[in-house]
């Protein structure tokens, strides 16, 4: 069963089937174990000491109470922070100097989901290649829960203060007053938002969905277009300047403009760049290398340096934290940030916007329609005819082969996700286009991102790519 609940991120399944008190002993004890021993390599301050936090699902108290009590077994002192937000817990890792953290989540996903996020010193993330197989192979080991004494200290502590502190020092308010139209998805945010933002003079904040009730009006998960319709209707019936629908656990967010339009988060990432490379010149800028042509043309034009990272926090932490770059962008609605311990904040990516906007006299609009310029297909999921699903890894590998030998004369190639191949500088003005392929970590499925310089060009690429892919999967 433990199996079945470690992703290559963090450790996530339907509770109480798969995630359930039993599984979050064994996991608490296992990654006590592990972070102990990996603190003794770093400058925790509290190298005994790894804090807890959870989410608002109806199951994420026993979960966690389950999870302290292993933690506790395995030797390992214990600070209960409570219903906070993921970003929360990045925070307190590293304003406390602890061994790490652990937040009892499943992020966007339906009510019945649960899970957790592991972050070890510095609040650098725990996946599948930095320690959270070895997390799974300890924990396979271990017997019943209450099988060995809980020896570890336990206490609570209230940061809530020194957090609102931490975010509120990426805001900085212009003359306008801006009007934001925020909807919480049932979510953390109902909580963060309050603590953090209420009561400022240049922001009339429109709540939606903010009370946590133990069950999501809509899923809280603003990536798929459904989800972020009550935003969009909300912004123009109030006439807002901006609109904001967080995910569960609030680490990231999606905006709209005050038209209600969706904020690719490629075109965030842009404007975002642009604002911080003010404040940090000649500064590195990283962004998920699905992102349009325009990001990387913005950061050169403000004097930054790009880099492309692969998709996935634990990669764009790292490749953050490695250029010590100022700031990054992901597609899915994460965004980083160098002074939040290279961390991702969906309320820092909130703050920083309204910044923006609060020194501007245009509409949000305005501010993103220079990054406009390329039509682009968005991300289209395609399905591997497979008999097997031991095949799947090798059908999905036939196709990435075979695009790559298609264009292997018309284009540059780099595997740094997938496969991308670049034609975008070989035609000149018109005609230029690129695209990236990337096999899925858990199903038969390939995600296609392609840009080009014009619409006929990019229908020309999407033809060509047809016959190679496929029908896409929600295609019927």
């Amino acid at each position: 069963m433990l199996e079945d609940i470690f992703k290559a991120y963090d450790i996530r399944a339907t509770y109480p089937d798969k995630v359930n008190e039993q599984a979050a002993w064994k996991v608490g004890c296992a990654a006590g174990r592990f972070l102990k021993q990996k603190a003794t390599d770093s400058n925790s301050a509290l190298k005994n000491t790894v804090l807890v936090s959870r989410d608002m699902r109806p199951h994420s108290p026993s979960l966690a109470a389950s999870l302290i009590e292993g933690l506790r077994a395995a030797g390992t002192d214990v600070v209960d922070l409570g219903l906070c937000d993921t970003s929360f817990i990045y925070f307190a890792i590293n304003h406390l100097g602890s061994a790490g953290g652990i937040q009892t989540t499943a992020s966007h996903n339906p009510i019945q989901y649960n899970g957790f996020k592991i972050s070890g010193p510095l609040a650098k993330p725990i996946g599948s290649d930095t320690g959270l197989n070895e997390i799974k192979e300890i924990a396979q080991s271990l017997g019943d829960p209450g099988s060995i004494p809980a020896t570890g200290k336990l206490t609570q502590q209230d940061l809530w203060e020194e957090y609102r502190e931490h975010i509120l020092g990426f805001y900085k308010p212009g003359k306008r007053k801006l009007k934001v139209f925020i909807d919480a998805s049932n979510g953390m945010a109902g909580k963060m938002v309050p603590q953090v933002f209420d009561d400022l003079d240049q922001m009339e904040i429109v709540p939606l969905n903010f009370e946590i009730s133990g069950s999501f009006v809509h899923e809280p998960n603003p990536l798929v277009p459904e989800n972020m319709k009550p935003t969009q209707e909300g912004v123009i019936k109030h006439k807002a300047d901006l609109g904001v629908c967080f995910d569960g656990d609030a680490d990231r967010c999606i905006l709209t403009d005050e038209n209600g339009q969706i904020i690719g988060c490629d075109h965030l990432t842009a404007l975002l760049a642009e604002y911080f490379l003010e404040q940090s010149p000649k500064s590195t800028i990283i962004y998920d290398l699905r992102s349009s042509k325009s990001v990387h043309e913005a950061i050169t034009h403000h004097g930054g340096s790009p880099h492309r990272s692969r998709v996935g926090h634990v990669f764009m932490k790292a490749l953050l934290r490695e250029t010590q770059g100022v700031f990054g962008g992901e597609l899915s609605g994460h965004f980083y940030f160098r002074d939040n311990f290279f961390a991702d904040s969906g309320a820092i990516a909130f703050a920083a916007v309204a910044s923006i906007l609060s020194h501007s006299d245009q509409p949000i609009s305005k501010l993103i329609e220079p990054y406009l310029k390329y039509p682009q297909s968005g991300e289209i999921n395609y399905r591997v005819p497979t008999a097997k699903p031991e095949e799947a890894d090798q059908a999905k590998q036939a196709v990435l082969d075979a695009l790559k030998q298609k264009y292997a004369a018309a284009a540059d190639q780099d595997n740094l996700d997938g496969i991308t191949i670049d034609a975008w500088d070989r035609n000149g003005a018109q005609g230029g286009w690129w695209f990236n392929v990337r096999a899925s970590n858990t199903e038969p499925l390939l995600r296609l991102n392609a840009e080009a310089k014009d619409k006929p060009t990019l229908d020309r690429l999407l033809g060509e790519l047809k016959p190679i892919l496929g029908q896409p999967a929600d295609a019927h």
